[in-house]
């Protein structure tokens, strides 16, 4: 395959995804492999992924771990990392109670306060 139809197809993929993402503000840590956790910010979440803030360079197919309130870490794989914003899938679907209950108490435009 080419190198401008593997980019299409990167593209496309990245459009063709198997649950619907909700844009939110949640402060979280994320942890790349073999690095250190650090503060973050989850944009946007659905049970089959999640896109927060990145300062440090994140690769594709990086495994990583994520860490919302409340919650175990979840293992995840960097699918792309762009103007410091790294997105990534979930190793294993998000509970859609989980999901849920996450997007009640963090929807878009709701204030959050930070523990840090």
């Amino acid at each position: 395959m080419s190198l401008l139809n593997q980019s299409r197809y990167d593209i496309a993929a990245q459009e063709d995804r198997c649950a619907p993402r909700t844009r939110l503000t949640i402060p979280a840590q994320l942890r790349a492999s073999g690095g250190r956790a650090f503060q973050t910010v989850v944009q946007d979440l659905s049970i089959s992924g999640f896109s927060a803030a990145a300062i440090n360079r994140m690769h594709e197919g990086q495994i990583c771990w994520l860490t919302l309130p409340g919650l175990e870490s979840l293992q995840a794989q960097v699918v792309w990392w762009e103007n410091c914003v790294a997105g990534c899938a979930f190793a294993k679907l998000l509970s859609p109670i989980v999901h849920d209950n996450l997007l009640q108490r963090y929807s878009a435009g709701t204030p959050y306060r930070s523990t840090l």
